[in-house]
């Protein structure tokens, strides 16, 4: 498992079904991201547009946000 850290932003999120994705600033590439992933937010909710800041891992399905901080 390889951890890289990114900045990326919100392109959509679902909170009724508690995923999403981030598009990557530096490689402008969709990451997806379960609400299980978010680090600061007490309802694991995040907004489109919103800027984030999180570690990338590579899964066999793409690649996964962890650790997702929401600006």
């Amino acid at each position: 498992m390889t951890l890289q850290l990114r900045m990326g932003r919100v392109k959509w999120f679902d909170n009724n079904k508690g995923y999403g994705l981030i598009v990557a600033r530096d490689i402008e590439q969709e990451v997806y991201v379960n609400k299980k992933a978010i680090a600061n937010t007490k309802n694991k909710a995040l907004t489109e547009g919103q800027d984030v800041e999180f570690s990338v891992i590579k899964t066999a399905a793409g690649l996964e946000a962890a650790d997702v901080i929401g600006f």
